[in-house]
């Protein structure tokens, strides 16, 4: 995905620093806002991965700094439940603005929460999807020190240790989670909703969500998030949570899947992109998506081909097409082609033109089995053929490369 880093204004004139999460080449087939955990920012790791999800099914996302939270303005103890909600709802005016309205509210922990109190005066919103978010807001003073929670009530402010860090925050804090009835917010929500929590969840325990599910109004879904904990700390939890609700989002949300303005077939325009870390490599070749990666052992992930997996296909994509454009055009009875190949780097000792004569080079087996009720002369001769492939030639060519940085 793409990200760029934006700034808007809330309510009260504060700069919230935001970033808008976009697909790879593709004009978005629509747009999301991502509430990030109390006390959380926008970049945090799950937060990231499962907009990467999201984008590579053609959403693009916008995630943002609450006050006081980040690398955004104001004073984090002078905020509120409610603010957070105005900050949604000023994040979604920005984006209206700037883009188009969000259809999609997504909302982490206290976040969650935020959503579903922000979808109601969000009128573009079409659907809203929680994790692990806590089904009464004053259910959130049960999973804060005992000792800073009597603090706010008796002086009026408390600091309170995130294990990251320490925030101080004021008793308008309690008293704004309070007021909330959240019960009511998802009775009257009306949306489809997709409630996303963990059985082993220690922060927002897995009955909030059974009490968020029995409230909501049809269309609403469950999905549990099995083994994972309270902020999707492994990055398999937070990808997989991605990717289901990008397919949930698809279905409930009529997103047009015609708003492609990529490269236009026939163009040969190929675009890699890679983040910050790991290998995972969005691709998009004339419209079509693939990711690569490498191999655990080389330190990938193994979420898609390698490069040369990905070189060595194509040889055998093509070899394969070139050999049934060919039966066609001679009326053979082919029934199918099947063709296996290896590469690996080999020593060519005997070089006689190499500077190096140790020096390595790309050894490709190709192993062609053509079905059908063909002569063994003809056999023969489609062997010949697939020799004519043209990333065949191109492989066994030299090949002109230009590089240049784009300014």
């Amino acid at each position: 995905m793409q990200s760029e880093k934006l700034y808007f204004t809330n309510s009260d004139g504060k700069r919230l620093a935001a970033r808008l999460d976009m697909p790879l080449e593709q004009k978005p087939i629509g747009f999301a806002l991502f509430a990030h955990c109390f006390t959380c920012t926008k970049n945090l790791n799950p937060v990231v991965n499962i907009n990467r999800a999201l984008t590579l099914q053609g959403l693009a996302v916008l995630r943002f700094d609450f006050t006081g939270l980040g690398e955004s303005e104001g004073d984090f103890s002078q905020t509120d439940f409610s603010s957070n909600v105005s900050d949604l709802v000023s994040a979604a005016q920005f984006l209206a603005k700037t883009h188009e309205p969000p259809k999609l509210l997504i909302g982490h922990s206290l976040g969650g929460a935020a959503v579903i109190q922000a979808a109601r005066k969000i009128e573009s919103v079409r659907g809203v999807c929680t994790i692990a978010a806590p089904s009464e807001l004053s259910g959130v003073l049960d999973f804060m020190d005992a000792a800073a929670v009597e603090r706010l009530e008796k002086e009026g402010e408390a600091l309170i240790d995130t294990g990251a860090k320490v925030f101080k925050i004021r008793k308008q804090f309690i008293e704004s989670l309070r007021l909330e009835n959240m019960n009511e917010a998802i009775k009257n929500l009306r949306k489809p909703l997709l409630i996303f929590h963990s059985p082993l969840d220690r922060v927002v325990s897995i009955d909030h969500a059974a009490k968020i599910f029995a409230a909501a109004k049809h269309p609403k879904s469950f999905v549990s998030l099995d083994r994972a904990d309270h902020l999707l700390s492994k990055r398999e939890d937070s990808l997989y949570a991605g990717q289901v609700l990008a397919a949930w989002a698809t279905k409930y949300l009529e997103f047009s899947q015609k708003k492609f303005t990529g490269s236009k077939p026939g163009d040969n325009r190929v675009t890699a992109y890679i983040g910050k870390t790991g290998f995972g490599t969005e691709i998009i070749a004339n419209g079509h998506k693939l990711t690569a990666d490498e191999p655990v052992e080389v330190g990938g992930e193994n979420r898609g081909p390698s490069p040369y997996d990905l070189l060595t296909a194509s040889l055998g994509a093509c070899t394969a097409m070139t050999l049934r454009l060919y039966a066609d055009r001679k009326k053979l009875p082919l029934e199918g082609v099947v063709v296996k190949l290896s590469h690996e780097k080999i020593h060519l000792n005997d070089c006689k033109d190499c500077e190096d004569p140790g020096s390595r080079i790309d050894y490709i087996e190709r192993e062609i089995e053509l079905q059908g009720d063909l002569s063994r002369s003809t056999r023969e001769r489609m062997l010949e053929i697939a020799d004519r492939c043209p990333v065949h030639r191109t492989l066994q060519s030299r090949s002109k490369i230009v590089s240049k940085l784009k300014e």
